[in-house]
């Protein structure tokens, strides 16, 4: 009886356990999306030839959009009933999972074949369901329409605004494998290739060449030398696919954030006012000449749906017209300083920008009333270097963005930082919200982030990187202190010997 007991003990033991690893490796689908974990991406991987696996944080801006097109995208796939299926994996909770497959880039999209988890085929920036879709498709091949005659092409060309028409001489072997490669990566412009002769002859092309037609008109050319890498037809792609002059929309958004060309010049003008055509002919005058070199993006100051791009760069309908240059490498802003828009104006700005002789526009909110009477200083843009470069005070400052979860985590760390040091008359404990008030210095890093500008005669800062806490933020900041101390020492004794010097000579002129 025991012995039957026993056994009958065992086996509902193996049953739970073998259910709850059921359970743990079960793939559940949120919209014909499947649900990867840690638990259950091997399992995913066996079941499923074709798996195209979106990697996100789903409160970050640009994983939102991607979540929504990516659904849209696994949706269509079944619809058609593809072999190709969709999964996502959520980094914030899988970040054993996204660890263990090195996931650096969120967003991200990779396919995983035959189920080696080892070797994915990594996607290219893919920003709506139709890319995703077209890449895809294209990696079945042809990667790129075949044009074979020229009422074809007549079709082709006139379908979309821009297209990507090869020229080559063989379609097979040779230099056209770059532009087959290409085209599988860009898949949100239609790709047409061709070695016909009446073609060559209509855009008068004797080699491989390729061509970038915008309005069945041709635009630029690029050609495809021996020597000729992918890298270099994306390049010539991405910089010259946008117009001399793009509006800014929902539609053009993406491709004008991920512009290959950094520096952007901005027209914030109200289409409907008096002077619109005037300012617009002289911005596209000035854009030809620049073409490569800055983005012309124009923003309808009436149109409701630019009220969010307007209040990032803080400019009120009324302000316009207003041209601002921005470089996308850092986020600095430089306004143009006349109230003039001719050509001339306009092109001398741009080239005193490109030179590096601009000056940034620093923004700042008003200093508040009694900012300096808090444990915890309030700076504002106005007053930042006044404080921050002061040469006798150390000043540790947190730059925040106040709609940041993690800026805010920070608050009650600060106010005990304060505390700690509120009997050191050398010490500043403060804090900036860098979203509301521009700072001439280069952060280097998403915010929140932390800085001390030790009491020196030069302007230095250092940025902490440990752990935000208490203990750790105080010994750093004892540790530079104390070594700012030291040099400052050694500085005065050298100003103090040249004042001497310098007194010296004049007795003996005297």
């Amino acid at each position: 009886m025991k012995v039957c007991i026993t056994l009958c003990l065992s086996l509902c033991v193996y049953l739970h356990q073998a259910l709850a690893e059921s359970d743990s490796d079960s793939i559940v689908e949120d919209k014909d999306v499947l649900v990867l974990t840690k638990g259950n991406f091997k399992r995913a991987l066996k079941q499923h030839n074709q798996l195209l696996v979106h990697f996100y944080a789903p409160l970050s801006g640009q994983s939102l959009g991607s979540i929504l097109e990516f659904r849209e995208a696994a949706i269509a796939l079944k619809e058609a009933k593809s072999d190709v299926r969709l999964g996502g994996v959520d980094v914030k909770k899988e970040k054993d999972l996204a660890a263990s497959l090195n996931v650096t880039t969120i967003p991200s999209l990779r396919l995983y074949l035959s189920g080696d988890i080892n070797n994915p085929v990594y996607c290219p920036d893919l920003k709506s369901s139709a890319s995703i879709l077209t890449w895809l498709k294209r990696r079945k091949g042809p990667s790129a329409e075949i044009i074979s005659s020229l009422t074809q092409l007549e079709e082709f060309i006139g379908e979309d605004e821009l297209v990507v028409l090869g020229l080559f001489k063989d379609l097979k072997e040779g230099i056209v494998k770059v532009f087959y490669e290409t085209a599988n990566d860009i898949a949100d412009l239609p790709f047409g290739v061709t070695g016909h002769d009446e073609i060559f002859s209509k855009y008068e092309i004797s080699g491989d060449t390729v061509l970038l037609i915008r309005r069945s008109k041709l635009d630029k050319q690029f050609k495809m030398g021996s020597s000729a890498v992918k890298k270099d037809l994306v390049h010539f792609i991405r910089l010259y696919e946008m117009e001399l002059v793009t509006e800014y929309n929902g539609v053009t958004a993406s491709k004008i954030l991920n512009s290959v060309v950094l520096n952007h010049l901005l027209l914030f003008i109200n289409k409907a006012e008096d002077g619109f055509e005037e300012i617009y002919h002289a911005f596209k005058t000035t854009a030809e000449k620049l073409s490569g070199k800055v983005l012309f993006v124009m923003i309808d100051v009436s149109e409701p749906r630019n009220g969010r791009m307007m209040e990032y760069f803080r400019v009120r309908p009324e302000e316009a017209p207003q041209v601002r240059m921005v470089s996308l490498s850092d986020n600095v802003q430089y306004q143009l300083p006349s109230d003039q828009f001719d050509a001339h104006t306009l092109l001398e700005f741009c080239l005193s920008y490109l030179g590096g002789k601009a000056k940034p526009k620093l923004q700042s909110e008003p200093i508040p009333e009694n900012w300096d009477t808090q444990p915890v200083k309030e700076l504002v843009g106005m007053n930042f270097e006044k404080v921050a470069f002061n040469h006798n005070k150390n000043v540790i400052i947190l730059f925040y963005a106040p709609w940041s979860s993690e800026s805010r985590a920070l608050f009650p760390l600060w106010e005990e930082l304060a505390e700690h040091f509120s009997e050191q008359e050398d010490v500043v404990v403060a804090k900036i919200d860098v979203t509301a008030n521009d700072v001439n210095i280069h952060l280097g890093e998403k915010y929140p982030s932390i800085k001390l500008f030790p009491a020196l005669y030069v302007e230095r800062v250092v940025p902490y990187s440990g752990k935000r806490k208490l203990i750790p933020i105080v010994t750093f900041m004892k540790k530079e202190i104390e070594k700012a101390k030291k040099e400052k020492a050694k500085e005065e004794e050298l100003r103090k010997k040249y004042v001497n010097e310098q007194k010296a000579a004049v007795k003996e002129e005297l």
